[in-house]
C-alpha cells in the first residue's frame, strides 16, 4: 500500500523526516518496503530559471523565428534562438539553461548549444505545456514584470516534493490501510516515545449532523434490505445539483501519487475518502436506477452483471448484490457495474457507504477473481462505525468541488450495534510475556493512544474496550503485543542468561547440515540462493501438460487466481526470478532453492492428510554467459546443459554418491525440457533430472533466451549418501594410470550407459571416466554403429599398480561393456 508523506501530514505533522517515518513505521509493525520521491512535475523543473527578454529581432534567414538575448540573472546576456508568436523584449519568461531536460509523457530532450538556421542558441524559452505547468502551447509562458531575472522556476511554482512510502500490510491490519490508519499508528508511537516531535495531530472524523439535516425531507430513493444478505451496516444519502466534472489539482495530484488515476470529482472523492480513512463508498447514477430503488439482497442464480472491468460474470446466491428493481448493479463490497457509474451527464447520485460480512466478500472476490481496494479491506474486516464519517467526508468534498447538497433524509440500516471488545488484561501477565517489566504509566500511554479505553480495574485485572476496527486485538495476548511493539521490542534489554536445551543429532539436523554444505559449495561457484512462495498458478503447469490436473493440489480459498495451488514444481518461481533480473540488465544468473514441491496420489481422501505427496526438493537454474566479457574468454563462454550436469554431478560426488550407485538416462519426451537426462537408483526410482528448458515454457515465462534447469529431489539423495558413509581420506600417494578404449557401439548407447557398466565391474580401481572422441561416419562403419573413444582413469590409493592389476581391471570392464552393450573394441 502506498502511502503520501504529504498526505499523511494532513492528519499528523512532525519535526521527523521520511526516514525516520519509515524507521518507525517498521520497527512498530507496518514494515516499510521501499521510499521514493514524486514529483509532481517531472524533472522537478530543474535547470528552469526566470530570464528577462532584453532584445527581440527577426532572424535573417527565417519568415518566423527571432534571435533574442535574456538575461538569466547572471549579468550576462544569453542568445536564444526562439519561434514563439508572442515573443517581445521586455517580457519576463521562463528559460530552459544548457544541460536542462524536459519532459513530454514518457519522451524526453535535453538543451543543448545548437544552430538553428545558422544562428547560434544558448538555451530555450518554454510554454507552459512544455515545462508540465499548464496546457497552453500557441506561445511562450509570460510571467509579471516583478519577477527577479535568475530566480528557479521550482521556486516560483512553489513545487514541492512527495515521497511515496510503500507499506507492507499483513493480512489481519486492516485498520492501517488508509493515512489516517498509518497517522494514527505513528501519534501513538511519538506520544509515547517522543511527544515534543509531534507539531499537530487532526483526526479527519467530524461531526455526522450533517446527514441528519434533511430527515423531514421525503427520501427521492427506496431502499430495501433483505435481512438474509451478508450486510451488517448499509448507509446512504441523495446529493443532488452535481456538475460531474475533472477533479481539481489537488485532488488529482493526491491521488496520482499513490498510484491512482483521477477519473471525476465524484470517482475521485470516494476513492480519497477510501485512501484517507479506509471506507469504500459507491456512488450510483440515482436516474439511472429502475423505480428509483435500492434492493440490497443475494443473488438469483442465472443472474448476470457486467461490472466496471468491462468482464461480465453469472451471479450465484451466495453473492450479495446491490440491485435496483430490476437488475442487479453492483457486487457488494467489490465492484460496482457498468449500467450505474457516474458519466459527465449526471446531476445527482445516491451515495452508498456500507459494511458487508468480510467471508462472504472474500469468497466472492475469488469466485470471479477479483481483487479491488474495496474488497481488499472488506474482507479483512471493517469498523462498521466508520460508514457515516466517510459518508460526511465525502458529502462535504463534494459540496466543496462539484456543487452538490444532500437532498435527502439518511438511509441506516444498522439492525445489531457493534460494540468495542471486551478484553481482560493485566500487568503480571505482560511482564511474564515480555520479560520485562514495562513501566505502568508507560502502557497506559500506550493503551491510550491506541483507543484502549480502561473500563474497569480490579485485583490486578483491567478490564479494556478495544475499537472495532482493530479486529485483530480480542485476546489479551492481542493487548500484549501491542504494548510490546509500541513499546518497541529493541527497548526490552535482552538477558544475559544462556538457556539452552541439549539434544541429540537427529536425522534431519544431518539433514539440514548436508543442505548447508551444498549451499555453500553452490555459493563458492557463483550461484545465488532464492526463496520463492509454495503458492503459484495451476495454469502454467496445467497449459504445458507438467503435471495433471488430478496431481494438483489445489486450494479450497485461494488469494487469487495466480496463489491458487500448491507448486507442483519450482520451476516457475526461478523462471519468474530470472525474468525479472534479466529486465533488469541483471546477470548471467546462476540461482539455486531449497523447497517443497506438492502432488496429490489419491482423490479418495480419508482424512486431510492424507492423499498427499510432500517431496523436498533442491533446485538449479544457469541462465545467460558462463563469463562475463573478457581478454581471456572467446565466443562459445555461453552456459550449456554440460555446466548444468557437471554441477550436478559435483552435488551427487559432494554427497559421496559413488557412480556404481545410480544410474543416468537420456530423456527425449518430457514436456518440461528441450533436453532432458535423469538419474535414477538402482530400483528405478527418480532422483533428479536436468536439461535445458522448452521453448514453449520459456516462451510463457517471457524469457527470450536459454535457461538450464534441474531438479533434485533432496530426501531421496541424502538417504543414499547417509547409507553410503561418507568418510574423510587422504589424496593417494601412488599415481593413477590411464588406459584408453575405441569402443564401437549401438547409435542409441550414450556416455552414461558406459560409465554405470565400467564403474559397476570396476569399484575399487576405477576413478574417473572421460569421453575424449566421438567418430560417426555411416561410410566407414557399420549401421547404426558409432565409435567412442574413452579414457578409464585407474588408480589404487595402497600401492603403485602393477601392469597385471591395470591388465586384469581392463579386462573385467571390457567384458562388462560387452556383455551388457555390445560394444566391441576398434
Amino acid at each position: 500500500m502506498n502511502i503520501s508523506l504529504a498526505w499523511l501530514n494532513n492528519y499528523i505533522q512532525s519535526t521527523l523526516d521520511v526516514q525516520e517515518v519509515s524507521e518507525i513505521l517498521t520497527s512498530i509493525g507496518l514494515e516499510v518496503g521501499g521510499v521514493e520521491e514524486h514529483e509532481s512535475v517531472r524533472g522537478g523543473l530543474k535547470g528552469l530559471v526566470v530570464g528577462k527578454v532584453l532584445t527581440c529581432i527577426d532572424h535573417p534567414n527565417s519568415d518566423h523565428l527571432h534571435i533574442t538575448t535574456v538575461d538569466l540573472g547572471d549579468g550576462v546576456p544569453t542568445q536564444i534562438v526562439c519561434g514563439a508568436p508572442n515573443i517581445a523584449a521586455g517580457q519576463t519568461v521562463v528559460v530552459a539553461t544548457l544541460g536542462t531536460t524536459l519532459y513530454s509523457g514518457e519522451d524526453s530532450f535535453t538543451i543543448k548549444k545548437s544552430k538553428i538556421r545558422g544562428e547560434e542558441s544558448f538555451g530555450m524559452i518554454c510554454s507552459a505545456k512544455e515545462i508540465q505547468v499548464g496546457q497552453d502551447s500557441d506561445g511562450i509562458m509570460v510571467l509579471a514584470d516583478d519577477v527577479k531575472a535568475g530566480t528557479p522556476a521550482a521556486e516560483l511554482f512553489d513545487l514541492k516534493s512527495d515521497y511515496i512510502i510503500e507499506v507492507d500490510i499483513t493480512p489481519n491490519r486492516v485498520d492501517a490501510t488508509s493515512h489516517y490508519g498509518v497517522a494514527r499508528e505513528l501519534h501513538a508511537y511519538l506520544k509515547t516515545h517522543a511527544p515534543e516531535k509531534i507539531v499537530s495531530f487532526t483526526p479527519p472524523m467530524k461531526s455526522v449532523e450533517l446527514l441528519h439535516e434533511k430527515q423531514s425531507m421525503k427520501n427521492p430513493v427506496t431502499v430495501t434490505i433483505d435481512k438474509e444478505s451478508a450486510v451488517v451496516r448499509y448507509s446512504g444519502i441523495v446529493i443532488d445539483n452535481l456538475k460531474v466534472a475533472e477533479s481539481p489539482e489537488w485532488l488529482r495530484k493526491a491521488l496520482e501519487a499513490i498510484g491512482q488515476k483521477p477519473i471525476n470529482n465524484v470517482v475521485d472523492v470516494t476513492n480519497y475518502v477510501l485512501h484517507s480513512i479506509g471506507q469504500p463508498l459507491h456512488a450510483f447514477d440515482l436516474d439511472k436506477l429502475s423505480q428509483h430503488t435500492i434492493s440490497v439482497r443475494s443473488a438469483k442464480a442465472g443472474e448476470k452483471l457486467l461490472l466496471l472491468s468491462g468482464a461480465e460474470h453469472e451471479l450465484v446466491p451466495q453473492d450479495v448484490v446491490i440491485a435496483d428493481a430490476e437488475r442487479p448493479l453492483c457486487l457488494g463490497g467489490v465492484m460496482g457495474g457498468e449500467d450505474s457509474g457516474v458519466s459527465e451527464s449526471t446531476t445527482r447520485i445516491f451515495l452508498e457507504s456500507a459494511n458487508f460480512n468480510p467471508t462472504c466478500v472474500r469468497k466472492t472476490a475469488r469466485r470471479y477473481a477479483l481483487n479491488t481496494d474495496s474488497s481488499f479491506r472488506f474482507e479483512r474486516g471493517l469498523d462498521p462505525e466508520a460508514t457515516l464519517p466517510a459518508l460526511v467526508m465525502a458529502a462535504e468534498l463534494l459540496k466543496e468541488i462539484a456543487g452538490g447538497e444532500i437532498a435527502s433524509p439518511l438511509t441506516d440500516y444498522y439492525p445489531e450495534k457493534k460494540e468495542p471488545y471486551r478484553v481482560d488484561f493485566s500487568l503480571q501477565k505482560l511482564t511474564s510475556t515480555a520479560g520485562y517489566e514495562i513501566p505502568e504509566a508507560t502502557v497506559r500511554t500506550v493503551l491510550k493512544y491506541l483507543d484502549i479505553n480502561i473500563a474497569k480495574e480490579s485485583n490486578g485485572i483491567w478490564a479494556l474496550d478495544v475499537p472495532r476496527y482493530r479486529v485483530d486485538v480480542t485476546r489479551e495476548i492481542d493487548v500484549i503485543e501491542e504494548v510490546m511493539r509500541i513499546f518497541g521490542y529493541n527497548n526490552i534489554p535482552m538477558s544475559y542468561t544462556l538457556k539452552a536445551s541439549l539434544n541429540h543429532v537427529t536425522e534431519t539436523d544431518k539433514s539440514v547440515e548436508a543442505q548447508r554444505i551444498i549451499a555453500e559449495m553452490l555459493t563458492g561457484a557463483g550461484f545465488a540462493e532464492i526463496l520463492n512462495n509454495s503458492l503459484t498458478s495451476s495454469k502454467f503447469f496445467l497449459d504445458h501438460s507438467l503435471v495433471g490436473e488430478d496431481e494438483i493440489v489445489t486450494l479450497v480459498n485461494p488469494l487469487s487466481s495466480d496463489l491458487n495451488v500448491m507448486r507442483p514444481s519450482m520451476v516457475k518461481g526461478g523462471l519468474e526470478v530470472i525474468d525479472f533480473n534479466s529486465k533488469r540488465k541483471s546477470g548471467p544468473l546462476s540461482l539455486y532453492e531449497y523447497g517443497s514441491v506438492y502432488h496429490r496420489i489419491d482423490q479418495q481422501l480419508e482424512s486431510p492428510t492424507k492423499g498427499y505427496r510432500e517431496d523436498s526438493m533442491l533446485a538449479l537454474w544457469i541462465s545467460g554467459d558462463k563469463w562475463n566479457d573478457h581478454w581471456a574468454t572467446n565466443n562459445d563462454s555461453v552456459s550449456t546443459v554440460f555446466h548444468l550436469k557437471a554441477y550436478v554431478y559435483n552435488i551427487m560426488r559432494r554427497l559421496g554418491i559413488a557412480p556404481y550407485h545410480v544410474r543416468y538416462e537420456s530423456k527425449s519426451d518430457s514436456p518440461l525440457f528441450a533436453v532432458c537426462e535423469e538419474i535414477r537408483d538402482v530400483k528405478g526410482e527418480l532422483l533428479a533430472r536436468w536439461g535445458r528448458l522448452s521453448k514453449a515454457v520459456l516462451s510463457d515465462a517471457d524469457i527470450a533466451f536459454p535457461v538450464f534447469y534441474a531438479e533434485l529431489y533432496w530426501d531421496k539423495l541424502y538417504k543414499i549418501a547417509h547409507s553410503s558413509g561418507i568418510k574423510m581420506k587422504s589424496i593417494s600417494k601412488f599415481p593413477a594410470v590411464r588406459r584408453d578404449f575405441a569402443l564401437l557401439i549401438d547409435n542409441g548407447v550414450s556416455l552414461v550407459d558406459i560409465e554405470r557398466v565400467a564403474y559397476k565391474a570396476e569399484k575399487k580401481l576405477l576413478k574417473g571416466i572421460t569421453l575424449f572422441d566421438v567418430y560417426e561416419d555411416p561410410k566407414h562403419l557399420p549401421p547404426g554403429k558409432k565409435s567412442y573413444a574413452v579414457a578409464f582413469e585407474l588408480q589404487d590409493e595402497e600401492k603403485t599398480l602393477s601392469d597385471k592389476a591395470i591388465e586384469s581391471a581392463m579386462e573385467r570392464i571390457h567384458a562388462a561393456l560387452v556383455k551388457e552393450l555390445g560394444a566391441s573394441l576398434r
